[in-house]
C-alpha cells in the first residue's frame, strides 16, 4: 500500500505512472502508431502522428480524466459512470474504446493494490468496463496529482507510447523518436493548460479522428501484428 508520506509526494507518483515498466500492459499498445505504418505512415511523418493524437484522441481522453479527477476530489465519485459514458460517446471508434478499456485493467490493479479500501475504488466498480482516462482520473485524485500533472502523464505517455513503438517497427535511432517526445511537450504543455481547468462532462472535448478512427478498425482485424493497438 502507498504510504501516506509518499502519497503527499505527487512528483515521485507521476514518475511512477510514467515509468514504462509499471505493470499496466503498455507494451501491448502503439498509441496507433503501427496501424498507421501499416497504411502509408512514414517514420518522417510520425511526428505529425503524434500532434494530431494529441489533438484529438489524446485531448478526449485527457479532459475526461481531468474531469473523473474532479468530481472524486469535490465528492462526487457516484458520476464517474456518467463520465465515462461520455468517454464513450466521444471515442467513435470501437476499436479505439476496446483499447482503452484493456489498458485500463491494469490501472485499476494498481489502483485495489496500492490504494486499496477507498471509496472511489468502490464507486469506479459502479463502471462496468471503465476507459483509462476514468481509471487515471481516480489515481490521480486518491494520489494527490494535480489537474495539469494529470493530462502531462496522459499526453506524454501518448507520445512516448508512440515513439517505443516505432523503434519495434522500424531501426531508427532511439535518439530520434526520443527528441519527437521532447519536441511534442510544448503542445503537451498547451494542452495541459487548456484542458487542466475542466471541471464538467459538457467541458470534456468531442474531436473526431477519422484516420487514426479507421486505421484502428481494420488493425483490429488484422491477424499479423506487433500490438493490440
Amino acid at each position: 500500500m502507498i504510504t501516506e508520506a509518499t502519497s503527499g509526494r505527487p512528483e515521485l507518483i507521476l514518475i511512477l505512472l510514467a515509468d514504462a515498466r509499471l505493470p499496466t500492459g503498455a507494451h501491448t499498445q502503439s498509441a496507433g502508431a503501427e496501424p498507421a505504418m501499416r497504411h502509408g505512415v512514414t517514420v518522417a511523418q510520425i511526428p505529425t502522428l503524434i500532434s494530431a493524437r494529441l489533438s484529438t484522441v489524446t485531448a478526449v481522453e485527457a479532459g475526461t480524466a481531468v474531469v473523473a479527477r474532479h468530481f472524486v476530489v469535490t465528492g462526487r465519485a457516484e458520476e464517474l459512470p456518467a463520465v465515462d459514458t461520455a468517454w464513450q460517446a466521444r471515442t467513435i471508434s470501437p476499436a479505439l474504446r476496446e483499447a482503452s478499456i484493456l489498458a485500463a485493467r491494469g490501472y485499476q490493479r494498481l489502483l485495489q493494490s496500492l490504494w486499496p479500501g477507498g471509496p472511489e475504488g468502490r464507486a469506479l466498480a459502479a463502471v462496468a468496463a471503465p476507459g483509462r482516462a476514468v481509471v487515471l482520473g481516480v489515481i490521480a485524485a486518491v494520489s494527490g496529482l494535480s489537474a495539469a500533472q494529470l493530462v502531462r502523464l496522459i499526453a506524454n505517455d501518448d507520445a512516448a507510447t508512440i515513439a517505443a513503438a516505432v523503434l519495434k517497427i522500424d531501426p531508427v535511432d532511439p535518439v530520434r523518436t526520443t527528441r519527437w517526445v521532447l519536441e511534442a511537450h510544448q503542445q503537451i504543455e498547451a494542452l495541459a493548460v487548456r484542458l487542466a481547468p475542466l471541471t464538467e462532462i459538457d467541458d470534456i472535448p468531442a474531436f473526431a479522428a477519422p484516420l487514426i478512427e479507421e486505421w484502428a478498425e481494420l488493425h483490429n482485424t488484422t491477424t499479423q501484428r506487433l500490438f493490440r493497438a
